[in-house]
């Protein structure tokens, strides 16, 4: 009997080891978080950022982690430079002033072993607020040119500009934006 509980603690501390948080850096070569906007009624807008970094972390066996995105705000990418520079004024992501967006989570929501919505703080202008991205799409494997391990994510929220002191021409140009950001990060 004594042998037997030995083995049991054994195997459970055996487990136990294979539960571990694993850490994936994301890679800005393929992670453009966009946000998309109706423009006068006419024709919804899509635009990017172009530099994004951050770190994930991952306990899939726990259904735990986390996510830390800083999205590059001087980096938007409209198409078109003179309205880069334009909303990159002080009546929209004043960059000058706060050249960052961040979102830190605070939770994770799994669908048996799949991401389905990640909970947390999105930061802009200086202003934070609580929103939960809806993840559309989530996939964990090796990568077959890095020989590592690698996860992908497509997340989606809906905002309102005018929450974040970023509100000028609403209605005109639609207060709430789609913010969606797909995401590609590496394990360390």
């Amino acid at each position: 009997m004594k042998k037997l509980a030995i083995l049991a603690v054994a195997a459970s501390m055996s487990s136990a080891a294979f539960a571990a948080t694993e850490t994936y850096v994301i890679d800005g070569t393929h992670t453009f978080p966009r946000f998309e906007y109706n423009h006068f009624g006419y024709s919804n807008q899509v635009s990017r950022f172009d530099k994004t970094s951050g770190k994930i972390t991952l306990d899939r066996a726990a259904k735990t982690g986390s996510v830390d995105v800083v999205i590059d705000a001087k980096s938007v990418d409209t198409g078109y430079a003179l309205f880069n520079e334009h909303i990159q004024g002080e009546d929209y992501f004043y960059t000058a002033k706060y050249p960052t967006i961040t979102f830190k989570s605070s939770s994770m929501k799994f669908d048996g072993d799949k991401l389905v919505a990640v909970n947390g703080d999105l930061t802009i202008k200086g202003v934070t607020k609580p929103v939960t991205l809806t993840v559309t799409s989530f996939h964990c494997m090796p990568h077959p040119m890095l020989k590592r391990e690698a996860c992908g994510a497509n997340a989606t929220t809906k905002i309102k500009r005018s929450e974040f002191n970023a509100g000028k021409n609403a209605p005109y140009v639609s207060d709430e934006v789609t913010l969606t950001i797909p995401v590609e990060a590496v394990k360390e």
